[in-house]
């Protein structure tokens, strides 16, 4: 049902979800940034480290394969509820940050322990990704649903963000060529990336006390019917959805452009240096990028739960405009061929719009999920579409790590998802269970 509809009559809500929200949020604004730690600064990373072009994206290649134990965090979501689920991702995600500052001076062995915080804080990828669905319906009423679901799932991308801003101000790039870099200029920017390091460590520790001392699984009271009712189990909710054919379409819809972009965009540097693009700009326009897509996404997600109904119509906007964005910059890459003029002005504006359309496209994608499929779990819905987009992105980091010398067709990769997942959107139908439900049994 489109258009405005009639108040709930059911229902309480309380001031502390908020608390709640900024909580989970911040977790997940940790996790992107201790993910996106590497990307940003892999010129210096290979001078202070030693390490390769391999290493750089097995480096985000763990952020994916942390999602192998998906299904678990899921199922314990559903049965333990939010407190527990939370409190073992932050200790996942405590003790991953501190693995990487263990100050060992063989840089053989500290490469495997920063590998190994890597995948610990990939680890927390499941719920701080899939959550946000099941604590806005814990803790929101319908009308502030979308809204919430936005700023919990959009906070992680900030954080990505945030880690192509921090890196590249903090920690200077190599000047010159390697065999005149100096030794002192080398222990420099190696200070320099341990001090990003501590200090990723005492925010991920921060926020872990804050949850362990206040972090709720549910409130008193639900606020919607929808949050009440009866879902259904952990078994059945699986053979609902791998039966659901209309599920399967959005599902891939999401999936196949979200984790190519992901991929994409936590290698940016790495595609934009043959292109003569520095470290910094680099991480001004992955900045920008991801940004403007949380502040979209945030705005739409607020239209949605103002004018309801609307999702699909929302969806076909953002992917028509993504499939542009993305068409535009790989052939402005292609300079050889297509004669596009090459500037940082056309460099910016079309990874800004394509990161603007695709990141603001989540939260509209995880609410659609959530209504195409009720009465399934949030947490599952969203963990299962989530799981199959770190797969996408996985299948093609580890085609990165052998195809490492040329990128054009990782950047046709782009338009290529986004046309296809618009192709989806056109023929999915679209329902409302969930949001009929509160409203017509409610009112």
């Amino acid at each position: 049902p489109a258009g405005r509809l009639p108040p709930l009559l059911s229902g309480r809500v309380y001031g502390r979800r908020w608390l709640v929200l900024l909580l989970f949020s911040l977790l997940g604004f940790a996790q992107g940034l201790v993910w996106n730690t590497w990307g940003p600064i892999q010129n210096s990373a290979r001078l202070a480290f030693g390490f390769s072009g391999w290493d750089i994206a097995l480096l985000v290649f763990w952020g994916p394969i942390g999602f192998a134990p998906c299904f678990f965090f899921m199922w314990l979501m559903d049965k333990k509820g939010l407190r527990v689920t939370v409190l073992l991702t932050s200790s996942l995600m405590v003790l991953g940050a501190g693995l990487r500052c263990v100050p060992v001076s063989d840089l053989e062995i500290r490469k495997k322990l920063i590998h190994g915080g890597q995948l610990l804080n990939g680890l927390a990828g499941p719920t701080v990704m899939n959550a946000a669905p099941f604590l806005s319906t814990t803790w929101f009423s319908p009308d502030e649903r979308a809204t919430a679901t936005a700023i919990a799932s959009l906070l992680n991308y900030l954080g990505c963000a945030a880690a192509f801003l921090v890196g590249p101000l903090v920690v200077p790039p190599p000047n010159g060529t390697a065999h005149l870099v100096s030794l002192s200029n080398t222990q420099h920017i190696k200070d320099r990336i341990e001090a990003v390091l501590y200090a990723e460590f005492g925010m991920v520790s921060l926020i872990f006390s804050a949850a362990l001392a206040y972090f709720p699984s549910r409130p008193p009271f639900p606020p919607s019917v929808a949050a009440a009712s009866q879902r259904l189990s952990y078994r059945r909710s699986f053979c609902r959805l791998l039966s659901n054919f209309r599920f399967l379409m959005i599902a891939l819809a999401y999936a196949i452009p979200l984790g190519v972009f992901s991929g994409w965009s936590g290698v940016l540097d790495l595609i934009l240096t043959p292109i003569h693009v520095s470290q910094v700009d680099a991480g001004w326009i992955g900045f920008w990028s991801i940004v403007g897509g949380c502040v979209v996404g945030i705005a739409m997600a607020r239209f949605a739960d103002f004018i309801r109904g609307m999702l699909k119509f929302i969806l076909l906007l953002l992917l028509s405009g993504a499939t542009l964005a993305s068409t535009w910059f790989t052939l402005t890459c292609l300079t050889t061929v297509t004669h596009l003029p090459l500037t940082t002005a056309t460099l910016y504006t079309s990874c800004i719009l394509l990161g603007i359309f695709l990141n603001s496209s989540i939260p509209i994608f995880f609410e659609l999920f959530v209504e195409t499929v009720y009465p399934v779990p949030e947490g599952i819905s969203c963990g299962v579409v989530t799981f199959l987009s770190n797969v996408f992105m996985g299948v093609l980091l580890f085609f990165l790590t052998f195809y490492h010398t040329e990128f054009s067709w990782f950047n046709w990769c782009l338009p290529g998802s986004c046309l296809l997942s618009l192709l989806l959107i056109l023929c999915f139908r679209e329902s409302y269970d969930r949001l009929y439900l509160d409203v017509v049994v409610s009112v």
